[in-house]
């Protein structure tokens, strides 16, 4: 069964209607400058109590900064971008953290350089930007070999499913696609989503 993320939460009712459509993790940004930034404290609270995983999106945290973050929101997993990322992501490993790691793509991809204890997250995008472009990359420029990743980039309803038997994605995330204004999710949009993405 496929793995789902929805990311960019920042409303209860958005966490809510989430967690009822059945994801298996819930993604909060942390980096001021996105239209889908939270607090800290906003994030402790919204992922407080839920069974799913709660991953945190940062961008250019210190290792010991970024675990701290992490123990502050209660977040169970991190999603690390910018320029302490591959440091950082180890941190969080070390402190018993689920790791999405972050893996820009604009071309062919390798995912050689991510540890086999951290999940790749493909995306469009490059490395010091927070997440990809919302436009889905080709497909043709994964790797052979059955390594898991996380598949992101340009995913909507009606997208998913074909874009998983594709590329045989262990997991899928979506944020933009399942949204009606940045920061702003869609509870249809989000049942439809985790449906789909669990017909595969």
């Amino acid at each position: 069964m496929t793995w789902v993320k929805v990311c960019g939460l920042s409303r209860v009712e958005d966490v809510e209607a989430a967690v009822s459509a059945g994801a298996d993790a819930l993604g909060f940004v942390l980096v001021p400058e996105s239209p889908r930034a939270i607090t800290i404290d906003q994030a402790a609270e919204l992922g407080h109590g839920t069974e799913a995983l709660r991953i945190i999106l940062t961008r250019d945290l210190l290792p010991e900064d970024l675990v701290a973050t992490a123990l502050a929101t209660g977040a169970d997993g991190v999603q690390p971008y910018g320029i302490h990322s591959e440091t950082a992501a180890e941190a969080a490993m070390e402190a018993g953290l689920m790791v999405l790691r972050p893996v820009p793509v604009a071309g062919p991809i390798a995912m050689d350089d991510v540890p086999p204890d951290q999940m790749p997250l493909l995306d469009s995008g490059n490395p010091y930007r927070l997440g990809g472009s919302g436009m889905a990359f080709d497909y043709s420029w994964l790797p052979p070999g059955d390594r898991p990743f996380v598949l992101a980039g340009g995913l909507r309803p009606d997208t998913v499913a074909g874009a998983i038997r594709q590329t045989r994605a262990w997991g899928v995330d979506a944020s933009s696609g399942l949204e009606v204004a940045p920061g702003r999710k869609d509870p249809d949009l989000i049942r439809r989503f985790v449906a789909e993405a669990r017909r595969v």
